[in-house]
């Protein structure tokens, strides 16, 4: 007999989704994740891991001709698709389903929509249904849809979207990007080293949430690399016919591209859930309070990209476990820790998320912009320094070039945002988090002494910046 009761329901089987199973079962609950596509979601298969994929070949090859004595190279585009295809396990979610099974979490394949209180529809394929009953929760782990940009002519152009350029079985001869975000760059920076001419249109200054010399940097990269980048520049109109599309330009310019792709933002995917059976508006973002419960619905969780608090995959996961693990504490009565920083509260979200732009240089930040911090009435104190003049930089790469920026609270004495701009610099981000989420007082930094001759050097010279005397 189906088993239709379960103490958690879980709609969306991508790592969200999965780790907010598999913390409820962890914690003694019965779960059963309901999923419309590929079990793994959109990180294993059209984002982190085959963009990653794409772009790791060219980062490799980047680095050893940077370095003296090392001649000659080149990519094979054939082999970097096919590398690519074993990240996507060729979009086969088959060991996914086999995690499932493993870690104890029941499977539901089909579209799922809320139908009521603590309750699930589950729609397959064939158009039969299942009806799933929850005990203590429902949690809503759909995650997020590319947005296409309102631009006359480009949804009729068919435009691709980043699982279309994650997933493309051949590398097009030119590629017209429209966005300057992480998707644009980051995409921009792997189809110029497949050999493709690309060129990214973005309405303002690239990746202009963060830091702007990063923007700055990377913009300065991609021309290096033979990109076409028009900054401060807006689409008119884009149209496709049978060689390839026109995208025209605000002044009226015109650029021809075999494909384009649409890199203008997310849209939360809860247009089709059943939101609207409870009182909820679809479509848009889920708020809830810090342990993902949903204000007014003490059974139903947001959990992921789907709340927007935060568009990252690692982050997602981060609420997962807080949320997992709250929903079997109060599924068993046991006290729930939602203090700041607590077990069952993702408190890192506000102030404290970690983000790498794998670019060329890569872009590597925590916590605040100065602006932010400014913005968020902090007395700060800005200190850059230039990673190139770090020995461990020069050893790694000849001519390194990039900059790090820390930003001080300084009524406190601790880092509320540190930024680093270079090849490699994504392996150094996880102390300064450790640095921000603690709180570390910069007179105790002094004492974490990094290794010579590594990177990690930057931190004694950012604090020889600030001044010992500041603390």
């Amino acid at each position: 007999m189906t088993q239709n009761e379960y103490d958690l329901i879980v709609i969306g089987a991508g790592p969200v989704g999965e780790n907010v199973a598999d913390r409820a079962v962890q914690g003694g609950l019965t779960a059963i994740v309901v999923e419309s596509e590929l079990v793994g979601g959109e990180c294993s298969y059209w984002a982190c891991m085959p963009s990653k994929a794409l772009l790791r070949s060219g980062q490799a090859l980047r680095a050893a001709q940077h370095v003296q004595g090392v001649t000659g190279g080149a990519l094979e585009p054939a082999g970097v698709l096919a590398r690519r295809n074993s990240f996507t396990s060729d979009w086969s979610d088959d060991g996914q389903v086999s995690w499932l099974r493993s870690a104890g979490i029941d499977l539901a394949r089909g579209h799922g929509r809320i139908s009521g209180e603590r309750e699930v529809t589950v729609t397959a394929d064939d158009g039969s249904t299942r009806v799933l009953h929850a005990r203590h929760a429902v949690a809503v782990a759909t995650g997020t849809d590319a947005a296409i940009a309102p631009i006359p002519g480009l949804a009729e152009a068919e435009p691709w979207t980043s699982r279309e350029a994650t997933s493309a079985a051949e590398v097009p001869a030119s590629l017209a990007i429209i966005g300057g975000g992480v998707v644009a760059v980051e995409m921009a920076t792997a189809y110029a080293s497949l050999g493709a001419k690309v060129t990214v249109i973005s309405r303002g200054a690239l990746l202009a949430k963060m830091e702007p010399f990063a923007g700055e940097l990377v913009e300065k990269g991609l021309r290096a690399d033979g990109v076409d980048v028009r900054i401060d520049t807006g689409t008119a109109s884009v149209a496709r016919d049978d060689d390839g599309v026109t995208i025209t330009l605000d002044d009226g310019t015109e650029i021809r591209a075999a494909e384009v792709l649409a890199a203008t933002g997310r849209q939360p995917r809860s247009d089709d859930i059943g939101l609207d059976t409870i009182g909820l508006e679809p479509g848009k973002y889920i708020a809830t309070d810090d342990t993902l419960r949903v204000p007014g619905h003490d059974w139903l969780y947001a959990v992921g990209d789907v709340n927007g608090r935060v568009l990252l995959t690692h982050q997602g996961k981060y609420q997962a476990r807080a949320a997992g693990d709250v929903i079997a504490a109060r599924a068993k009565g046991e006290d729930v820790d939602d203090a700041a920083w607590g077990r069952h509260v993702a408190t890192a979200d506000e102030a404290s998320v970690p983000q790498v732009v794998f670019s060329s240089p890569e872009v590597a930040s925590v916590g605040l912009t100065a602006q932010a911090a400014q913005d968020a009435g902090h007395t700060v104190r800005i200190v850059d320094y230039e990673l190139g003049s770090v020995a461990g930089a020069s050893l790694h790469e000849d001519g390194y070039t990039g900059t790090a920026r820390m930003v001080v609270d300084t009524d406190r004495d601790v880092i509320l945002g540190v930024t680093f701009v270079g090849p490699d610099v994504s392996e150094m981000l996880q102390a300064a988090t450790i640095a921000i989420v603690g709180e570390v007082p910069i007179p105790r930094l002094w004492h974490a002494v990094p290794a010579y001759p590594t990177m990690n050097e930057i931190w004694l010279r950012l604090l020889e910046a600030y001044g010992r005397e500041s603390a």
